[in-house]
């Protein structure tokens, strides 16, 4: 099958990625990725307007990473904007400076895009291709919730809960307090039984005692993650992919630098999970830009994406934590005309 350089840019709430790559069929050969941060979702949430300075920055980062994706020779370059952009009154500005600055068109996709991209995405890798999986895509503005087996999505959401999102609603002193980190852990606990429980609940037609999930523990058949077909298909294992919990594989594993079969071998126990998030938010800001695996501009809003991860492991009573480096942008790249 012949092989055709793509490249997605994906305009993210906290950051905007690149990923060219060499594409034949369902096999993806990375051949660039890039981060920048850009913090589109700045100072959003209580107005839903974006900043005119965090749209030039996203546009211009938008600009240099089209620039280096056609220095790459890629024949195709998609554009895909997620949570920040979709809930913006004012996305028509950020689409319009994008598009001036780069010569793309934008592609604003909804969070259920999101979730179904970033499934099919993780399930480029072969391991996780077939078991049952409960997919969780942490961004700066949304998280989505995927479940699904053998290429098969059962149930997906968005919900509007993102480390951005939250750090801008409960804002941390430095260094943060043990009082800020209980309020933000009731935050959640109330959030999840509120918002995601009953939607779980909902969509899979069960009992709050029996529904579509369940986790890996023994004596988890009380958990809200319950079914007789997962209990016949093996224990769902828990994903994470997105900038925290890539992060979280690369404080665990030492790692100074990116490398995707060794965050992807990582696995995080719930008491390294709860262990990193005790440390995080014991140390001032300096000190967490020096933690190896943390990049220092991330510093921030890790304190955040953290605690998410450990309420849902705490909630739904997941033991450990896998992580995948393939997301949105590897279904994305796949099929350039969707």
């Amino acid at each position: 099958m012949e092989r055709l350089r793509r490249a997605v840019i994906d305009v993210g709430t906290n950051s905007i990625k690149l990923l060219v790559a060499d594409v034949a069929g369902q096999e993806i050969q990375p051949v660039c990725e890039q981060s920048k941060q850009t913090r589109l979702g700045h100072g959003f949430y209580e107005t839903h307007r974006l900043r005119p300075d965090a749209i030039a920055a996203t546009a211009a980062a938008v600009a240099g990473f089209a620039a280096m994706a056609r220095e790459a020779q890629a024949v195709s370059i998609r554009v895909l904007a997620t949570s920040a952009a979709r809930e913006a009154v004012n996305r028509e500005e950020l689409t319009a400076a994008i598009e001036q600055s780069a010569g793309l068109k934008v592609e604003v996709i909804s969070g259920q895009q999101e979730a179904e991209l970033g499934f099919q995405g993780v399930t480029t890798d072969l391991q996780l291709a077939q078991v049952p999986l409960l997919l969780m895509d942490v961004g700066g503005g949304s998280a989505q919730f995927i479940f699904g087996q053998d290429g098969h999505i059962h149930f997906c959401h968005s919900f509007p809960l993102g480390s951005v999102r939250l750090l801008e609603t409960l804002p941390c002193s430095d260094p943060p307090k043990a009082t800020e980190l209980a309020a933000c852990r009731q935050w959640l606990t109330e959030f999840l039984r509120k918002e995601v429980r009953p939607i779980l609940v909902k969509r899979t037609g069960d009992s709050p005692e029996r529904s579509e999930f369940r986790g890996q523990r023994s004596g988890a058949d009380q958990s809200p993650l319950t079914s007789a077909g997962a209990r016949s298909a093996g224990a769902v294992r828990l994903v994470g992919v997105g900038g925290t919990a890539t992060i979280l594989a690369c404080m665990e594993a030492k790692l100074e630098a990116f490398d995707r079969a060794r965050i992807e071998a990582t696995r995080l126990s719930a008491a390294r999970v709860s262990w990193h998030l005790d440390r995080l938010w014991s140390l001032p800001l300096e000190e967490r830009r020096k933690i190896i695996g943390l990049p220092a501009n991330r510093a921030d809003v890790i304190l955040m994406g953290v605690v998410i991860y450990q309420s849902v492991m705490e909630a739904f009573d997941f033991p450990d934590l896998c992580v995948s480096t393939r997301g949105l942008r590897f279904a994305a790249v796949m099929d350039q005309t969707l």
